[in-house]
């Protein structure tokens, strides 16, 4: 069974703070927070990405690990 819950508890808020701190590197972090959460079977994936459609950066993250809308 995978972790349905690492969007809302961790994913989105971590990512909406770096867009509201208009961190320049936050495409890299989220490449890496992605990949821990996929480590420990994250399976809401696309759930957040759709939150953060209007976010280059973020879809670029999501798209590096071949999550795409």
């Amino acid at each position: 069974m995978g972790w349905g819950s690492a969007g809302i508890k961790i994913f989105d808020p971590v990512a909406t703070a770096l867009i509201k701190a208009d961190a320049p590197d936050r495409e890299t972090v989220l490449i890496g927070i992605i990949s821990a959460l996929q480590a420990e079977d994250w399976d809401t994936e696309l759930d957040s990405l759709d939150r953060f459609l209007t976010d280059p950066p973020t879809v670029r993250a999501f798209a590096h690990h071949g999550i795409t809308p």
